[in-house]
């Protein structure tokens, strides 16, 4: 509810007692009735008008009135300029470009553009008009997405300066998006192994479907189909909670190289 304004007469005490007799805004407040924060509201408008005291004898409480409640600037704000999309999605398609960094470059040009929810909703409205797509329902606990990152990361010696790469493991779960995620020396079976035990060690328990990338440690040769009767790797424990976990691979092309029981 917009607060009531003071009479002119009160009005004229505030610019008074402020320019006149220098007194703060609590002082103010006090002597005339008000708020602190109403005080200095009126000194900061009379101060955007250009007023001080004596105020001119000519003016009318009206204008007075007018000069420090403007009316709002009539007609409509000028329309703020709309990302290229179709720029956007050509450079999402770049190595770690993200709509976080292509926002802030679009707001580096445009300082009064729209603001980073706006553009992550509108870019995926685009989005949606391009081509039709399947939706897929993942339920609770059903399917784990496991792989490695694409780019590899730096790890540097802090005794010796060596800089060595590491590998990147990654896995999602299908329905929370809940992640897990480790790095690695290389993208060998032992280690494609062992990341996974961890990762069912931090989800604290299994999915019923392992779902895997193209990758050497998960592949061995083509096959018409990535799902059927599925064996366990020796490199697994051999007492081991997860044997009920299926394991498949989001290429068809290609039959799983580790497995359960």
């Amino acid at each position: 509810m917009p607060t009531e304004r003071l009479s002119m007469r009160k009005t004229r005490e505030v610019l008074r007692l402020r320019f006149a007799c220098g007194l703060s805004k609590r002082q103010i407040a006090a002597a005339v009735g008000i708020s602190a924060t109403g005080a200095g509201d009126y000194v900061a408008r009379a101060r955007r008008a250009g007023l001080s005291w004596p105020l001119p004898a000519e003016l009318s409480d009206e204008e007075l009135e007018r000069r420090l409640f403007p009316p709002p600037a009539a007609g409509r704000p000028a329309a703020r300029p709309e990302p290229d999309w179709a720029a956007i999605h050509l450079e999402l398609r770049r190595a770690d470009v993200t709509l976080a960094l292509l926002w802030q470059e679009y707001r580096g040009g445009t300082p009064d553009g729209f603001a980073y929810s706006w553009f992550c909703e509108h870019y995926r409205r685009w989005c949606g008009r391009l081509a039709p797509t399947m939706r897929q329902v993942h339920r609770a606990g059903e399917t784990l997405f496991t792989d490695y990152a694409g780019r590899s990361v730096e790890v540097v010696d802090g005794a010796t300066g060596e800089i060595r790469r590491a590998q990147v493991f990654v896995a999602t779960l299908g329905a929370s998006s809940y992640t897990y995620a480790e790095a690695s020396w290389t993208q060998g079976l032992a280690d494609w192994v062992g990341a996974h035990v961890r990762c069912f060690a931090y989800f604290g328990g299994v999915p019923r479907q392992l779902v895997s990338d193209n990758l050497k440690a998960a592949v061995t040769r083509p096959a018409a189909t990535s799902r059927g009767s599925i064996r366990p790797s020796r490199s697994w424990p051999s007492t081991t909670p997860w044997r009920s976990c299926r394991h498949a691979c989001a290429s068809h092309a290609t039959r799983p190289r580790w497995k359960w029981r």
